[in-house]
């Protein structure tokens, strides 16, 4: 997707930045309420954040990220949640007319040889130790501020064009011209190298592809704030492929100490396959609603909800009503970024919506995590028939009742409250400034209606004794 293409930029200016206890772990998929991640507690995890291109490795097309601070601002908008990005490619870009360096990559480069790029070729039995050790250092930061990091391990935009004019397989270690091993990974001659993401890849690559993820799970084992995404964007073909690397990454795991979630993402990819798939989480496309009117979480998948896959239509109520419809919300953010190489992202018209609302969607992002932590969050699900406004996250109990209403237009609502018992406190909650406010208490036990006390959009908790 476009959104692939935009540029990590000039960072934003980082407060104090907030505290936060070491992320806990390893997560697993929550024995009850599969539609959270657990660390074990019994407590649900609720998990948004935000990503950018340059969090990881350095690519010449996007300014390089100053990470202690870009922590520090993940801190500030209450974001528990990151993408670690991973460009497979040492040059090239699918966005750059000219050759960008990108690195650095899990190999080595020691010839003897010239790659296309003029640099020593890739030995593939080798890897960076740099590499891994700056692997390893980013995610164990992330955990000492409570941050879960999502370790991609390959990437779509690595291997063809996708429609754009560069061409990033003139830079990948499997391109039969930079490296030293003999491999090729262009087995149709087409000078592009999608078919290494598929089954059909030649063994060679396959073990190499084995070994490398190997390495990474062993880099990473030890570490309790630790995801896998397969890889991003990655084409159609890629679905077969992708299944077998999850169920080699679980069974290399169960030998080991930890073993942590797999994802797959969408985008191109259907959501009926990521669906199907042995995936402990998944990152839906925009179909089925997931831009719009998010459907209702069913407990197949921890779903989260990527702006990279989704772009929603409407960004200031998305993070609202992808909560209260169980799913958890992933920012792509721009992080001060300006252009996409020389032309500035404002003049791209079809973007307008995702700039204007940046800020206002990482702060409502917060303010469904600050929720999140005070609610029994393991206890609720999404039940959109008991309100009016169609969006609803409950545990609707005869004690320790709780309901989280959101009105995308404002005004009046109607909650059922007719599985509770005694009273429930109302605590209305402001979208756009965060402010709290306590409502008149209601009687369950029948339906209530409830009058928002200011303009515009608003989110209603309800909670009643024990």
């Amino acid at each position: 997707m476009f959104l692939a293409a935009l540029a990590a930029g000039a960072v934003l200016a980082a407060g104090t930045p907030r505290t936060s206890a070491p992320a806990r772990g390893p997560l697993r998929v929550h024995p009850d309420n599969p539609r959270y991640f657990t660390d074990g507690t019994g407590k649900a995890i609720f998990q948004p954040g935000s990503h950018t291109w340059n969090n990881f490795q350095h690519n010449g097309v996007y300014p390089s990220v100053n990470y202690d601070e870009y922590l520090d601002f993940l801190q500030e908008h209450h974001h528990n949640f990151i993408r670690f990005w991973v460009w497979e490619q040492g040059g090239w870009d699918p966005w750059a007319k000219d050759h960008v360096q990108v690195g650095a990559l899990a190999f080595v480069r020691t010839g003897p040889g010239q790659a296309l790029d003029g640099q020593p070729k890739y030995d593939l039995t080798r890897f960076n130790e740099e590499y891994f050790q700056l692997l390893r250092q980013r995610v164990r930061a992330a955990r000492d501020r409570g941050i879960y990091v999502s370790v991609m391990l390959f990437e779509g935009w690595s291997v063809e064009k996708k429609g754009q004019g560069g061409n990033p397989w003139q830079g990948h270690p499997f391109n039969q011209a930079n490296n030293i091993n003999g491999v090729d990974g262009d087995s149709n001659g087409d000078g592009q190298g999608p078919e290494i993401h598929t089954l059909a890849a030649p063994k060679a690559i396959l073990d190499f592809q084995h070994a490398y993820v190997r390495r990474v799970l062993d880099t990473l084992n030890a570490l309790d704030n630790v995801l896998y995404e397969i890889g991003n964007e990655m084409h159609p073909g890629s679905i077969q492929w992708q299944y077998r690397m999850i169920d080699f990454i679980h069974a290399y795991e169960k030998q080991k100490p930890k073993q942590h979630p797999v994802g797959m993402t969408g985008a191109p990819i259907d959501n009926a396959a990521l669906l199907a798939g042995p995936a402990d989480w998944i990152a839906p496309t925009a179909k089925d609603g997931y831009n719009t009117d998010p459907p209702v979480a069913d407990g197949r998948k921890v779903i989260i909800s990527d702006v990279d896959h989704v772009w929603p239509r409407h960004f200031p109520q998305w993070p609202w009503k992808s909560f209260l419809r169980g799913l958890t919300t992933v920012f792509m953010d721009l992080y001060g970024a300006t252009k996409i190489g020389g032309q500035e992202i404002k003049s791209l018209k079809f973007v307008g919506d995702w700039m204007a609302h940046h800020e206002t969607s990482r702060l409502r992002m917060g303010q469904t995590r600050r929720l999140a932590d005070r609610i029994n969050l393991a206890a609720m699900t999404p039940q959109p028939s008991l309100v009016s406004s169609g969006y609803c996250l409950a545990h609707p109990a005869k004690r320790d009742a709780e309901y989280v209403v959101y009105l995308p237009d404002g005004g009046s609502v109607t909650v059922d409250l007719s599985g509770s018992e005694g009273s429930l406190t109302v605590e209305w909650i402001h979208p756009q400034t965060g402010a709290v406010q306590a409502g008149r208490p209601v009687a369950a036990g029948g339906s209530a209606k409830l009058d928002a006390p200011f303009a515009g959009d608003a989110v209603v908790y309800l909670r009643g004794g024990s």
